[in-house]
């Protein structure tokens, strides 16, 4: 017979469940609004409303629609597919270390839009580069999960990331070293650095398509992810094709992180950070944690661009920095954690 007391933790898991997608919507929503009235000029939260509304002539409208709504806009989308891509992986591989940026595929990603603008087959607002983008990240998780393995040890993915990455990193290397002129050159390393600073609505447009279908594609997989953890032999026993799950989660993360990656370049750690932050929350289930880790991700990215614009400095940090200078101690954490969880410590 179960008591009062012992249904009591479980009811509060199930409010707790209910109400965390709502707080990560308001939470999204709220930082939006200070990301439009965050910047040299600051604007109220009512000034930023009225320079969605008004005429194009309003110097509010200019400010907000022209320089910080499609800032904001792709914030929300880069992080959201950033948090999401990482609980995929991480679903996929059943690994809690898995994300994007430690297996080569953001650098992947900028080596092949690097190449495409160097040898002037694409320029920065043209779909050829999301495209080529997007065929950079797929291959680098190709080659991730044809090197390492189905079965592979969390030492021998990292190693595998490490390999391709630092492949792409010389291929960007060359690339910069056969650049036209020195001006360009200069012009795609801060662009590696990863920004979302005078990004415009076409940028927008060049990005929402691909990481609207990479979000779908990444979500309808829900299901199996659930499954997936009780092992590839008992998914497959229970109706579960791994290898179309397996190309339907590579396709999904090339999609989204190359389209991030052609319009921002390469911030990194945001798909490792978002579902670990969330995981504990829907109670380690793989299928509840992609939403909560696409909301996560996207209030992520929107307080880090915030943060590069309110940090005194000379000129703007670049936001792709601050995420990593956040994400290396946190990666070296959960690193230190794994290792106690194998050794047999307490978490």
């Amino acid at each position: 017979m179960v008591s009062a007391a012992d249904t009591m933790p479980a009811a509060r898991a199930a409010g707790l469940d209910r109400l965390l997608v709502p707080a990560l919507l308001a939470l999204v929503a709220l930082l939006f609004v200070v990301s439009l009235g965050i910047g040299p000029v600051r604007l109220s939260p009512l000034e930023a409303a009225q320079g969605l509304v008004s005429a194009a002539s309003d110097p509010y409208a200019v400010i907000v629609r022209e320089i910080r709504l499609p800032r904001a806009i792709l914030a929300v989308a880069i992080g959201g597919i950033l948090g999401l891509s990482g609980a995929a992986m991480q679903g996929l591989l059943r690994n809690p270390l898995a994300a994007p940026s430690l297996f080569g595929a953001p650098q992947s990603a900028a080596f092949a839009a690097v190449a495409t603008i160097a040898l002037g087959w694409t320029d920065a607002l043209s779909w050829g580069l999301p495209v080529a983008a997007i065929v950079g990240a797929f291959v680098s998780v190709f080659l991730l999960l044809v090197v390492a393995g189905r079965n592979a040890s969390l030492l021998l993915l990292i190693l595998s990331g490490l390999a391709v990455s630092a492949l792409a990193g010389a291929g960007t290397a060359l690339a910069m070293n056969l650049a036209p002129n020195p001006f360009a050159a200069l012009e795609i390393a801060f662009w590696l650095l990863g920004s979302l600073e005078d990004r415009s609505m076409r940028h927008v447009l060049l990005a929402l398509p691909f990481i609207v279908c990479a979000a779908l594609l990444l979500v309808s997989q829900r299901g199996a992810f659930r499954v997936l953890s009780l092992g590839e032999e008992a998914a497959t026993s229970l109706g579960v094709n791994v290898d179309r799950l397996r190309l339907a989660v590579i396709l999904g993360v090339a999609l989204g992180v190359g389209a991030s990656v052609a319009v921002a370049g390469s911030i990194a750690f945001i798909g490792l950070i978002a579902p670990h932050l969330m995981r504990p929350l829907v109670r380690h289930d793989p299928a509840r944690l992609l939403l909560p880790s696409a909301l996560a991700g996207a209030a992520l990215l929107l307080a880090a661009d915030i943060a590069v614009r309110i940090i005194p400095s000379t000129s703007d940090i670049k936001v792709g920095v601050l995420t990593s200078i956040i994400g290396v101690p946190f990666f070296l954490f959960m690193i230190l954690r794994q290792r106690r969880t194998l050794a047999g410590g307490v978490v």
